[in-house]
């Protein structure tokens, strides 16, 4: 919902063209005699409905003394309606050829469906599965074949395992009539199931599940707290690990921190941390902060998980296998029976797995001033990005047309489903990358059943791996939810990916560098509370950059994605945003130079 809800009452009145002028009888006080309002608007088609609630008063319209018709007179405001559609025809053309010319980029894959016969790197999850949890050759060769048809009547015939259907594998075959297509964009090709990558990898994620409990704010470089320690020990010692860090080394505070990941084009990959996303404490402010919706306020208080056993799910080798063969393990979520705000891992899989409008609630809270009477409260009042250009207007402001509250919102309800169409066909169509559940299996029947799968000795290593079969007698990765991940690939995430556009677009909008006035933090000792932050600035950008991470990371921590997942994506997001503005940019009638912001590897780009 747009904060000012007169900000979409700047445009002019919808004027009529004179051939067209509708004739309707009046009787009594009425416009509509006996005909019904909707058959009334139906013949009034250039009529606007406002023109017609507010009694048809503008001055476009007259009435001839003595006699009981309405007409249109000459709009007071002349308008060239075909120079208008012209160049709405123009703007699109152009549009459409200007993203024709972007080349399709090379699309290599990382060779492991076609290096392993029985598909084990492949995401095979919902097809049929022997004891060993290795997918059925022949359905798995149903889902190729419709894969490489198109034909959604192929699709049909896919066998499945069980009762649960393959997330929107058509999905990415729909055209965008605005931005780049789907097949336009690359992303880095992902770790090999025998790397020691994907086997660093997977130990964050052990490490993310062992630590879901403890809360962020003992994430601090003087911390005594045993298991983090442990875990930046053992995520030190591995070879690949390509998480955040400082001088070379993961540290406590950079446990479990955003990145960005990109393909340069020549196959090289190129690994950053996101801008101000190691600064300050690791929940987003614009996940912390209250709701200014309007003429109501809330809270961010949270339904969270409980924190007992039985909110860890596929720990159990049938259930877990029941679950790659499409089954539903029939188990639930118990929840916590207080709300609070955000401060573990736990709770950041839950908002993860079920996320509120996180992008349009960050939108309502950079426009919504500081609450001069309670600190803590209200927006953050952020300024519009310096490039806005009603920032020097002396008679207009933005709305939800343009530049404005609103229209900041309707992007990121729009660049949302090219975002998903962007991640699924990478998913479907690319990559299908093994899900971070489905290699556990591999690590456990290595473990357990003696199979020679080739899982990088690294994570045999490790001290992650016996602390999980200590607690849960199995090898398996614990997960968060009880369906385990979507059924399609993991590589690139879908809410990762519409995390990257969302954010790009609230940083093309509003100005990056504000700093966030009066910061919050929850109270360690009550979390259902907030406290003053006390510590380095934190910027719009900055936090713009955590609140894609959080949600990301998120679906980590919940044991259903890969930090490249995450990583990828965020880049993704960003290249499916920059298009989008692209071609809003050809729309405007204002004076406009373009938007500037910082992207996700540090550099500054105008669009």
């Amino acid at each position: 919902m747009p904060v000012d809800p007169y900000s979409h009452e700047s445009s002019e009145q919808d004027a009529l063209i004179p051939s067209e002028t509708p004739k309707v009888k009046r009787t009594g006080r009425f416009l509509f005699g006996g005909a019904s309002r909707r058959s009334f608007l139906g013949r009034v088609g250039l009529f606007t409905t406002s023109s017609v609630v507010a009694g048809v008063l503008g001055s476009s319209i007259t009435s001839k003394k003595g006699d009981n018709i309405v007409q249109a007179a000459e709009p007071k405001a002349k308008s060239d309606h075909n120079n208008l559609r012209e160049k709405a025809f123009q703007v699109r053309t152009t549009a459409a050829k200007n993203n024709r010319e972007i080349p399709i980029p090379p699309h290599p894959t990382n060779g492991d469906e076609e290096k392993y016969a029985n598909k084990i790197a492949t995401d095979t999850r919902g097809l049929p599965h022997n004891q060993l949890g290795e997918v059925d050759l022949k359905a798995y060769q149903s889902f190729i074949n419709a894969l490489n048809s198109g034909d959604p009547n192929e699709y049909e015939k896919i066998i499945l395992g069980g009762k649960r259907k393959l997330v929107q594998p058509l999905t990415p075959l729909a055209i965008s009539l605005s931005g780049v297509n789907t097949c336009q964009l690359a992303i880095p090709v992902p770790p090999t199931l025998d790397s020691a990558e994907q086997a660093a990898e997977f130990l964050e994620i052990a490490w993310q599940q062992l630590l879901q409990d403890v809360p962020f704010s003992e994430f601090r470089n003087d911390t005594t707290n045993p298991l983090i320690l442990a875990a930046v020990q053992d995520l030190n010692r591995l070879s690949a690990f390509k998480g955040p860090k400082q001088n070379g080394k993961v540290t406590p505070e950079l446990l479990f921190r955003g990145t960005a990941i990109y393909a340069d084009g020549s196959g090289k990959t190129t690994y950053h941390t996101l801008p101000g996303v190691e600064v300050g404490p690791y929940v987003s402010q614009f996940l912390l902060r209250p709701i200014p919706a309007g003429t109501h306020s809330y809270a961010q208080l949270n339904r969270v998980p409980a924190a007992i056993p039985e909110n860890t799910f596929q720990t159990n080798y049938d259930e877990w296998l029941l679950v790659q063969n499409g089954g539903d393990p029939g188990r639930t979520i118990k929840f916590d029976s207080t709300r609070r705000y955000f401060i573990n891992g736990r709770d950041q899989s839950e908002i993860a797995h079920t996320p509120p409008p996180v992008y349009t609630n960050a939108a309502l809270i950079l426009v919504a001033k500081p609450s001069s009477d309670n600190p803590l409260g209200g927006g953050v009042g952020s300024p519009y990005n310096s490039g806005n250009p009603y920032n020097k207007s002396k008679t207009q402001v933005g709305g939800s047309g343009t530049f404005g509250p609103g229209y900041a919102q309707s992007l990121i309800g729009w660049v949302s489903p090219h975002a998903i169409r962007a991640a699924y066909w990478q998913k479907y169509y690319v990559h299908r990358r093994l899900r971070a559940e489905a290699y556990g299996g591999l690590v456990h029947n290595n473990k357990v059943n003696k199979t020679n799968y080739p899982i990088h000795q690294e994570v045999f290593k490790s001290e992650a791996l016996d602390r999980i079969y200590s607690k849960y007698k199995s090898y398996l990765l614990p997960q968060a939810f009880p369906e385990g991940a979507p059924f399609h690939s993991s590589y690139p995430g879908g809410a990762s990916v519409s995390a990257g556009a969302s954010v790009t677009i609230l940083k093309a909008l509003f100005d990056e560098n504000y700093v966030i006035p009066n910061p919050v933090i929850p109270d360690p000792k009550d979390p259902t509370k907030l406290i003053p932050y006390q510590g380095p600035p934190l910027t719009v950008g900055g936090e713009l950059n955590k609140l894609a991470a959080n949600i990301g990371l998120g679906r980590d921590s919940a044991g259903i994605h890969w930090r490249t997942d995450a990583a990828a994506s965020l880049a993704l997001g960003e290249a499916i945003a920059i298009g989008i503005l692209k071609d809003e940019k050809l729309t405007f009638r204002e004076i406009f130079e373009g938007f500037t912001f910082t992207k996700f590897d540090g550099t500054k780009v105008t669009i």
